[in-house]
Formats: C-alpha cells, structure tokens, sequence
C-alpha cells in the first residue's frame, strides 16, 4: 500500500534533526523517523504557499519537544541560519521504503524559534524563510554609510558630511528597482503587474 510522508530536516550547528510522518524512511542516504531526540516529534506544518510580488511567505514548524532543556537550549539564537529542507514523499507502508524522487516543497533556514507553553504542554514553533528572501533585500551590497567607509577606509572622513541622504545609493552601482503595483484599466489598458498566489495544500 502507498502513503505520503512528509521528510524534514534541519541542519542544527551540532545536530541534524530528521523527521518524517509516515514511520521510517531512508532517503538520500539519511534515515528519517517520527522522534528526536533533540526536537521531539513534529505536532504541525503551517500550509505551503507562494507569495505575491516580492513577499514569500515562511514556513511555520511546530514540535513537542521531549523536555524543557530541550526548549531552552532549541530557544536560543544559535539555532538562527540553519538550513531547513522538507519533502514531500510517496512511500511503501509496509517497510517504509521511499517511492521514486520526493518533492522538494521547501528550501529555506530558521529564522526565529519561540517557545510555547500550555497546560501540561510544551511546544515549539520555528518559524522557517526561504532561501530566496535574501534576493529580496533591496539594500544588499550597498554600503554606503558613515561606519562602513570607515571600517574599509579607518580615519577616512570623506561620509562624514553626506547627510540627509533618504534612501542611500552606492557609488556605481545602479539601485534596486522598487516593487510593481499593477492597476487594471479598461478596453486596451492593463500593463505588466504582480504574479498571483499559488497555495498548495
């Protein structure tokens, strides 16, 4: 018989978190299994979906972590930057074993753990970004400040009258194209807009 599995994995600094819902499976030469030692088991993944324009939204992981040491210690900002990948998977139920290529659904890293507590509950949530978030930092690579120039240039006073600048624009390279809003128009109108959202559930 065939289910689906979900295939989770977290490169935490001194462990790799592998989870999968579906039992065990071994995928890509990793074994995935339903608990962890450092995690626990995986209580909820928020719904999968693409954003509009030049917004993408995160992932939302939640665990039942087996203690409160393992909250306090997955809480901190150490964790922050590890690589997150999820797969979605066909698989045989009887011995686990992974059918054809699963699909990557999501590449990203973790960008705030919280903690949760409920009665007789300890929960946490990971909130998880794509990788391709940083491709949307319209200030990358323009370092066009007073602290910057003297980090490379110690001494150097030359930014230090360059004020009053709104929106600072490195020298020689050309700024960032600011976000498209697309307004409908009548017969012969239109123009170029926003790709729509794509929810995948």
């Amino acid at each position: 018989m065939v289910g689906i599995t979900g295939l989770l994995k977290i490169e935490l600094p001194d462990h790799t978190v592998l989870l999968s819902d579906g039992g065990v499976s071994v995928f890509d030469g990793d074994t995935y299994v339903p608990f962890d030692d450092v995690v626990g088991s995986l209580a909820a993944v928020d719904t999968i979906a693409e954003g509009i324009g030049d917004e993408i939204p995160a992932l939302d992981l939640t665990f039942a972590p087996p203690d409160v040491n393992a909250i306090t210690a997955l809480s901190s900002g150490a964790i922050q930057q590890s690589r997150v990948k999820l797969w979605l998977a066909e698989y045989d139920t009887a011995d686990g074993t992974i059918i054809g290529t699963p699909e990557l659904r999501f590449i990203g890293f973790v960008d705030q753990p919280r903690s949760e507590f409920a009665f007789r509950q300890l929960g946490l949530q990971i909130t998880a970004v794509p990788e391709l978030e940083a491709l949307f930092f319209k200030d990358t690579g323009n370092g066009l400040s007073i602290s910057f120039h003297k980090a490379l240039y110690p001494g150097e006073l030359g930014h230090d009258n360059a004020s009053g600048l709104n929106i600072p624009i490195a020298w020689g390279v050309e700024s960032p194209p600011r976000a498209t809003s697309y307004f409908g128009g009548g017969y012969g109108g239109g123009g170029f807009g926003e790709a729509a959202g794509v929810n995948f559930r």
